[in-house]
């Protein structure tokens, strides 16, 4: 007898899971990629990913360039000095032409000035250091750009996406259901979130890049300065 009371409500706790189990939906897990390239949204998916690209690449390109740059090597000066006091214009200029840095190709161009006026080699070095100094920058205003594109291209995106769902809303009528417009609402404001993100990422990359150019400038300046003072020194 009471065996048979068992079996009868596990059978009746049985059919109640599987009741409420019916009743109750299953959560969907947001599936973030599913969004970003979801009809409506990959249009601005695929440019934000480009953006995203080109300011990795670019970084990365930059950064190693300017931190050669900025290796700052104490016996170019040393050398230079030295071969300037022993009236070796020739050993100064060749080490120079071997040394393939900014810094090196503005005193080339200063020794290749001497005779004339101090003032004249150093405005001589003054042009050729603003020269180096933008191609150091090459590549930094298309970071600058696209960072601050990508949040604008990505409201778009949301903007778009927002007058799509009331415009379904509009001709649903009274089939409309919850659940349908809040997929699209969300579905759009993917976009803005990406933009945000390229556009953060954008702007850290062009500020890291910015420091790292101030940095080269100074050293540059101060090295600028440290030739002319070799000038104004006495020759042996």
């Amino acid at each position: 007898m009471l065996q048979s009371i068992l079996l009868q409500t596990e059978a009746v706790a049985e059919s109640t899971i599987e009741a409420v189990e019916n009743v109750i939906p299953h959560e969907e897990k947001l599936n973030i990629l599913s969004l970003l390239f979801a009809p409506g949204t990959i249009w601005i998916t695929i440019p934000l990913l480009i953006s995203v690209g080109v300011i990795v690449y670019i970084f990365v390109e930059r950064y190693l360039n300017l931190k050669k740059a900025s290796n700052e090597d104490t016996n170019f000066m040393n050398n230079i000095r030295d071969f300037m006091h022993n009236n070796r214009l020739d050993a100064a200029l060749t080490l120079c032409k071997s040394t393939n840095t900014p810094l090196a190709r503005m005193i080339e161009k200063g020794l290749s000035r001497l005779g004339k006026p101090l003032q004249d080699i150093s405005e001589t070095i003054n042009n050729v250091g603003q020269l180096e100094v933008a191609r150091l920058e090459k590549g930094l205003n298309i970071v600058a750009t696209l960072s601050s594109i990508a949040p604008m291209l990505g409201f778009l995106g949301t903007v778009t996406g927002m007058i799509v769902s009331f415009n379904d809303m509009a001709h649903s009528g009274n089939n409309l259901e919850i659940a349908d417009l809040a997929s699209g609402i969300y579905t759009a404001l993917i976009t803005t979130a990406s933009g945000l993100i390229v556009g953060i990422i954008g702007y850290l990359c062009y500020n890291i890049l910015v420091s790292k150019v101030s940095q080269v400038v100074v050293m540059l300046e101060a090295k600028a300065t440290e030739f002319m003072d070799v000038l104004h020194e006495p020759v042996n």
